[in-house]
């Protein structure tokens, strides 16, 4: 099973990601986590990349190409793949299309989390953390149990993202309709876009995927 999964920053793509590898046992293809990983490990694509990366300037649409192959074919046929935040351009999709057909696969499902704008921003500006063993925090949805005391180690230190605030938020949500808006007609004539409701509960949106995926 190959798909392709879409939504906004903060729709929760992360968190089904994270279920679909735990319970699927499919792999996650993020192109950012890729792009770090070979840099790191100094692949031949990985120091193309930091060349580029070094000038200032944006990782061309081959190099990441070259990164997913690599990844697919390290993979091995029988593990399924999740394209987290890759396509964005229909240039992209077409060479995706070339890399999954270069190696027998084909794709199943694109699914978009779909998101209210409003209650996104209440959302992503709502969550904090614990400043130091990092446990997830919302002011509304998940406070913690004592106000300013971390449930699982007691600290009193807790930070919020600089970027979770109204402006960004709102921002992002045109810069991503604006990105897949051009991918979305070819993949609707294939027939293969599903949309859940990204507002809804983690185990809520979990369960639309499982019957999208079958």
């Amino acid at each position: 099973m190959n798909i392709i999964l879409l939504g906004p920053p903060g729709a929760g793509k992360g968190t089904q990601s994270a279920r679909l590898v735990e319970h699927h046992g499919m792999r996650q293809l993020s192109t950012g986590d890729m792009l770090r990983a070979a840099v790191k490990a100094g692949t031949p694509v990985g120091i193309k990349a930091k060349a580029v990366m070094d000038r200032g300037e944006l990782v061309s649409d081959e190099i990441v190409s070259e990164l997913i192959d690599a990844e697919l074919t390290a993979m091995g046929p029988d593990v399924g793949a999740i394209f987290d935040g890759y396509p964005r351009t229909e240039v992209q999709a077409e060479m995706l299309d070339g890399l999954l057909n270069k190696h027998g696969r084909t794709l199943d499902h694109v699914i978009e989390l779909e998101v209210d704008i409003d209650a996104l921003v209440e959302r992503i500006t709502g969550r904090f953390s614990c400043g130091d063993c990092g446990a997830l925090y919302h002011d509304t949805a998940n406070p913690p149990a004592k106000d300013g005391v971390c449930d699982e180690c007691g600290s009193t230190e807790f930070k919020r993202r600089p970027d979770d605030n109204e402006e960004t938020v709102r921002t992002r949500m045109v810069e991503y309709r604006a990105k897949t808006a051009p991918i979305l007609p070819g993949y609707e004539a294939r027939g293969i876009v599903r949309r859940v409701d990204g507002m809804a509960s983690i185990e809520e949106v979990t369960a639309a995927i499982d019957e999208i995926l079958g």
